[in-house]
């Protein structure tokens, strides 16, 4: 028996086999489609939710430092005009504005009085110049020079007194309202420090409170990735199983065929060979992990 007709069932075998096997459509639903893609790990969900509320976190400390700074210009702008109006008081006439408006009338009535008080004096002199029978006289002229000398003397320095008295009191009060306009002065500098203070603490916290959310959302986007990876490369093994066991067909008849032309005397083709596979963990992880960094970069 030749050779040819030894191999020849075998193929037959082979032509029907391969008939069968290559007018058949590869069902590539088995192995492809968004199945085989992992879905967003609940801690990429949760770190997506949190970078969301997290855009826009800046604006109340920002409008709270804002307020800050309105509020501290004002004081600023109240301590310039204060400081600014001390020199109106002080000089000379400092003391004007604090005389009180009645002095005058006062030193009138207390004049008056003084010179009312006088009045009897001089009635003394007279009724003593007419008992002594001396009415008219030199003598009693003297003497009534001197009682208004004399009367006029403590009438200028009555009223003297009272106005040295008068300017004291007001000087004291202009010294007073110098030192309480100082010190009001001083007061809104310290208040607009205050509030330049807080103007910093503000964007302090805003800094702090996103930076913190941004290592929670790096922490968790990471830790999702590392298991979104995980997932994928279940996923990328069930999708090469699948993908294996479909063109395993057309291996297995290649190996088959090159068989049967080696026996018959032939040159046998190209050995069949799968699609190449990578290892679905190694790149799944890689994928994963380069996403994962992505989070560490919000809010940064």
């Amino acid at each position: 028996m030749a050779i040819s007709d030894f191999i020849e069932p075998a193929i037959k075998d082979y032509a029907t086999q391969a008939t069968a096997a290559y007018s058949a459509p590869i069902n590539t639903d088995t192995f492809t489609g968004r199945q085989f893609v992992a879905g967003q790990d609940p801690m990429q969900t949760q770190a997506a939710a949190l970078a969301t509320q997290g855009v826009g976190s800046y604006q109340p400390y920002l409008q709270a430092a804002q307020t800050a700074q309105t509020q501290g210009a004002g004081a600023l702008g109240q301590s310039a005009s204060t400081i600014g109006g001390l020199g109106s008081l002080t000089g000379a006439q400092a003391y004007q504005p604090f005389m009180s408006p009645y002095q005058s009338q006062v030193i009138d009535a207390t004049l008056s009085e003084f010179d009312k008080s006088r009045l009897g004096g001089q009635q003394q002199i007279r009724d003593a110049a007419v008992n002594s029978g001396n009415f008219g006289g030199g003598r009693e002229g003297a003497m009534m020079g001197q009682y208004n000398a004399d009367s006029l003397a403590d009438r200028g320095a009555l009223q003297a007194s009272m106005l040295q008295q008068g300017f004291g009191q007001a000087n004291q009060l202009a010294q007073q309202n110098f030192l309480n306009q100082a010190q009001i002065g001083t007061e809104q500098q310290r208040l607009a420090g205050a509030y330049g203070n807080q103007i910093n603490q503000q964007f302090g916290l805003s800094d702090f409170n996103r930076g913190s959310m941004g290592q929670d959302i790096n922490a968790l986007g990471s830790l999702g990735a590392v298991n979104q990876g995980q997932q994928q490369a279940l996923l990328s093994a069930d999708q090469q199983q699948a993908q294996t066991g479909a063109y395993e067909p057309y291996g297995r008849l290649s190996q088959y065929g090159n068989t049967l032309t080696g026996l018959a005397g032939g040159v046998s083709g190209q050995q069949y060979q799968e699609p190449s596979q990578s290892s679905p963990f190694q790149t799944a992880l890689g994928t994963a992990m380069g996403l994962g960094g992505l989070y560490g970069k919000i809010f940064n």
